[in-house]
């Protein structure tokens, strides 16, 4: 079985003549991950795999403007449009304690401090102050949990468990 891989990236158009590509980031490592010398893996809409080496790269208006090396004109390409620039698990930063990356929040399931089960979480939204987590309720509409510490008591992604604290309001049928 491969080692599982992670976008840090969409390259969403050409830049110029000379091969050069922008990319929306998806990831918090940008600067890292997009510096000259490191590797990257392209996956395209049919799922191929094409490993590529950073030439070069620069910000401009949010969006990372890379050159590849032994890709030299728009030509060779343009055929990436579309397609995600991924890494494997093993490339992936060492986080600080009490943090951690989306996949591993993901698919976790939620209890309350008395032990009711609330879900699963199924997609986390990053509206502004803080993340929202998206819980998946068995019935009932999707929960809504901001990801503050009155709310978040412990997140434990071995067993894939977190504990919270429903404040008054966030529960609403």
């Amino acid at each position: 079985m491969s080692e599982p891989m992670y976008t840090v990236g969409e390259i969403v158009n050409t830049q110029g003549i000379r091969g050069e590509i922008k990319v929306v980031p998806h990831t918090d490592f940008a600067e890292q991950r997009f510096a000259k010398g490191n590797q990257l893996i392209i996956v395209d809409v049919k799922g191929t795999q094409t490993p590529v080496v950073v030439q070069s790269s620069r910000l401009h208006k949010k969006m990372y403007i890379l050159s590849l090396k032994d890709y030299t004109n728009i030509n060779m390409v343009e055929k990436f449009k579309g397609s995600l620039l991924k890494i494997t698990a093993s490339e992936q930063e060492e986080l600080d304690e009490d943090e951690y990356y989306y996949h591993e929040i993901i698919g976790c399931s939620v209890e309350t401090e008395e032990g009711e089960v609330l879900g699963t979480i199924k997609e986390i939204l990053t509206p502004g102050a803080n993340d929202v987590w998206v819980v998946k309720r068995p019935q009932g509409k999707d929960l809504l949990l901001p990801v503050i510490d009155d709310v978040i008591l412990d997140i434990n992604v071995d067993e894939k468990k977190i504990l919270v604290y429903l404040m008054e309001g966030l529960l609403e049928e």
